[in-house]
């Protein structure tokens, strides 16, 4: 496989696994728009549907698992929340002459040929093995949301290697882009962490804020349609809207005033000016039940103005259904201890109009159920985060066939205006996600051709050059550039490597972060290495920056954190292209910051089982060395040599030994530490361990004394022991780099740019004055602008347009500060004397 076949192969969208089917065959109730739905799902044989609320997704789910049971023969599953199945069973009968049985346990599921029900519970809880069927299809598949959750984690591994299976829900994505992927991951389209690296910038601050890439919003888009079908209304895929049109929606905003000197304590007794429910989880929840008599009140006030007309009353907590049950005693209650028999009876005489009113919780009967017939009214008692759940009750009565406006109440406290902002947000959220599928799905109908025409043109880039006396900075890809470098030009190869599928830089199939995982990675670098080790000259070294990656549990299965060795796997890929090894040079962390990105070194989580607790990543200069042509004494063919003057035996000596070690007394105490501000901790106590013998009794006896005092910051660490090894670099500034320069020009920041100190240290050690220093992943040119800052020459590739534009003004500023004489240069020596 040459390169630009590689680079093909790495276009990622949905493969088509199922079965063709005559459109003739099918069920002759469905509609054109269901029939579509149906073809395209069979054909894809994992997939989602994403239909809206009443386009029949019931009927759509039952047609494709008895044309695959015709075709394949075994049994189909179907997995519905409870209090749904009748929806199931009852479409079935009318439309396709068929009974759906509903199972508790696989040994009930005796025929085959036979399509069975049950609910989430019985198979998370695994009295049900989902492998034992040809075919299965999740309804309501909100359950998949909750990334980390148990259910979640339970279906990905009991579903896995299922033939066909389908996802079905009106609300695919609440909030946030990323719980799409989710979907992707349990059809077995993507591995939910690859698709995560994929599409989203991490935020280095914080686990699991993950935002969409800009330049890869187009790509995600058409990736998700290649599995994943929108439609909102029949016209979406050129057919009629005659009977799906949605009637007006009225929401009413209803506000009650809230005692802010009553009972206003935080969790500490102080007292507050305010109450906010915002603040925290158990702030709003005690809001919402220090306020359930006023809501209650509010909501028999709204039933009282429309007295003849039936009302579905949406609640979270049981002494809100309590308070319910006590003042309007006529309605009918469902609830979760409730016997299963009769809350679906319930369920079922309030959607046919047996009774005006029902109060429930959105999770019991939110999803699947069809209240559209005789209410067009609803009241939330409260508000919460939970937007899936709330979308989802809204479009129990504002869905199709809903003959009257809808009116949707929402009741809230004074102290509840954050949480409202953010539910409206979320609503506003939803439906542009859903804006941008439909409109990919208009445009490019249910075919995957034309996405992949368009896929195609993000290979390749079109070279360009910026040339200066002391630098030359290329847009191109750098393994293309490579190939045309002369052999054994460079002095110095510096460069921080992309960390396998970690991060993508750019748009192009030829980024090498866009990798499906490490083998990828590296059949990809197999390409970039023997380059540089041919235009690295004989004896010269390669300065390779690199960490070990975090693997979570929840991606890889293990529950628990793992690391990826991802500097061993660099270290035997170099050392497979020729490169010698010669060792490390290692620079540690701050544990706690990295816990804060990570969250996998916890002392919340120490404190249950101290066995899951690692400890935190360095990051690591690997160095290599191209064989001189002289072996007999391995001098390089052009030498670094250094002078005795400069580089004395003494510091030869003490650079040489294992250790950097000084003769310290006694400990620092406390109080000369609490002497410092928390900003100035840092430092003071750096200082102090750089130069005493080191004991760890009395690191963490000063350790608990600053925490006593309020003195020990969660979000950064203030007594981090400091390095006596040489080959350890505890001085790093992590702000140091290229990023500051862009923040003051309002640029946009590098993913993960590389510190100035890394830079200086390597291009000193390892160059001389005059070197030409490559960095084939040069970034913002950080390594190029540091080394004509030191006087070298800087080569540097990029693929990130970006990023070059802005390395290139960079890299002309630090040329022409260079280059410009001073008036010392000007006068005559004799001048100055």
């Amino acid at each position: 496989m040459n390169y630009q076949e590689f680079l093909k192969s790495k276009i990622e969208l949905a493969k088509d696994t199922g079965i063709q089917v005559n459109p003739d065959d099918l069920c002759k109730y469905l509609k054109p728009h269901q029939r579509d739905s149906v073809i395209w799902a069979l054909k894809g044989g994992k997939r989602a549907i994403f239909s809206s609320f009443g386009l029949g997704k019931t009927l759509t789910q039952i047609e494709i698992l008895r044309q695959l049971l015709l075709h394949e023969g075994g049994k189909a599953l179907i997995v519905c929340p409870l209090g749904v199945k009748q929806e199931f069973t009852r479409d079935a009968k009318k439309f396709v002459n068929m009974e759906i049985k509903y199972i508790k346990h696989l040994s009930e599921a005796t025929e085959d040929n036979a399509i069975y029900i049950t609910n989430y519970e019985r198979v998370r809880d695994g009295d049900i093995d989902p492998k034992e069927f040809t075919a299965t299809t999740l309804d309501e598949a909100a359950v998949l949301r909750s990334f980390g959750s148990k259910t979640f984690q339970t279906f990905l591994d009991k579903f896995k290697g299922v033939k066909y299976k389908y996802v079905a829900t009106a609300t695919p994505s609440p909030n946030k882009y990323k719980e799409l992927i989710h979907y992707a991951g349990y059809l077995e389209i993507m591995d939910t962490g690859q698709a995560l690296t994929r599409f989203f910038q991490r935020d280095s601050t914080q686990a699991n804020k993950l935002t969409l890439y800009p330049h890869k919003e187009a790509e995600f888009w058409l990736w998700m349609s290649s599995w994943a079908l929108y439609i909102t209304k029949p016209s979406d895929l050129g057919y009629s809207d005659e009977g799906y049109d949605l009637p007006p929606l009225q929401v009413h905003y209803h506000e009650l005033p809230v005692n802010h000197l009553d009972n206003n304590f935080d969790k500490y007794g102080e007292k507050a000016l305010f109450r906010d429910a915002a603040i925290s989880l158990a702030d709003a929840s005690r809001e919402k039940r220090d306020s359930i008599n006023d809501r209650v009140n509010k909501a028999m006030e709204i039933i009282g103005d429309s007295p003849d007309d039936s009302f579905i009353i949406w609640h979270d907590l049981e002494a809100e259904r309590h308070a319910i049950k006590k003042v309007l005693p006529e309605s009918k209650d469902v609830y979760g201890s409730q016997d299963i028999e009769l809350r679906e009876k319930r369920i079922i005489d309030f959607s046919e109009g047996e009774y005006k009113y029902l109060s429930t919780k959105p999770v019991i009967a939110g999803s699947g159920c069809n209240f559209q017939h005789y209410c067009n009214k609803a009241i939330f008692l409260g508000i919460g985060y939970k937007f899936a759940d709330f979308i989802q009750a809204v479009h129990r009565i504002y869905r199709f066939m809903q003959g009257e406006q809808v009116e949707i109440h929402i009741i809230y406290m004074e102290s509840e205006d954050e949480i409202l902002r953010t539910l409206q947000k979320k609503w506003s959220q939803h439906n542009y996600l859903v804006e941008k599928m439909t409109k990919i799905i208009q445009e490019e109908g249910l075919s995957n051709t034309n996405m992949e025409a368009k896929l195609m043109r993000s290979i390749g880039c079109k070279r360009e050059e910026l040339k200066g006396k002391l630098y030359t900075a290329v847009y191109n890809d750098c393994i293309q550039e490579a190939e045309t470098m002369e052999s054994n030009s460079i002095d110095l190869i510096h460069t921080s490597i992309p960390f396998s599928n970690h991060y993508e830089y750019s748009p192009s199939y030829n980024d090498l972060g866009h990798n499906t995982d490490n083998e990828k990675f590296f059949e990809q670098m197999d390409f970039l290495t023997p380059e540089l080790y041919r235009i690295l000259k004989p004896g010269r070294v390669a300065a390779i920056h690199v960490k070990d990656r975090v693997l979570f549990g929840n991606a890889t299965g293990t529950g628990m954190p793992t690391i990826d060795p991802f500097s061993d796997m660099t270290t035997a890929h170099y050392m497979k292209h020729g490169f010698q090894y010669f060792g490390r040079i290692t620079i540690i962390t701050d544990v706690v910051r990295e816990n804060n990105q990570t969250y996998r070194l916890g002392w919340t989580e120490n404190s249950k089982d101290g066995t899951k607790m690692g400890v935190g990543c360095p990051e690591y200069i690997l160095l290599f060395r191209k064989l001189p042509t002289d072996t007999s004494k391995a001098y390089a063919d052009t030498k670094v040599a250094k002078s005795k003057e400069d580089y004395t035996r003494a510091n030869w000596q003490i650079d040489a030994h294992a250790f950097w070690r000084s003769s310290g007394d006694r400990p620092i105490t406390t109080e000369e530490l609490m002497n410092s501000t928390i900003e100035r901790l840092q430092a003071v106590y750096t200082k102090y361990s750089r130069a005493t013998i080191y004991n760890h009794k009395d690191h963490v006896m000063i350790a608990d004394n600053l925490d006593k005092q309020n003195k020990l910051p969660s979000t950064f660490m203030v007594v981090a022991p400091g390095s006596w090894h040489p080959e350890v670099w505890d001085d790093i500034n992590r702000m140091n780099t290229m990023n500051g320069k862009q923040a003051k020009k309002n640029l946009a920041y590098h993913i993960c740019p590389l510190q100035f100190d890394i830079v200086e240290r390597v291009i000193n050690r390892y160059s001389n004055k005059g070197d030409l220093v490559l960095d084939p992943f040069a970034g913002l040119f950080t390594v190029p602008y540091q080394a004509v800052k030191m006087g070298r020459k800087g080569y540097g590739i990029e693929l990130n347009r970006d990023y070059w534009i802005d390395g290139c003004g960079y890299m002309r500023l630090i040329e022409e500060q260079i280059e410009t004489p001073t008036l010392f240069d000007i006068v005559e020596p004799e001048m100055l004397k």
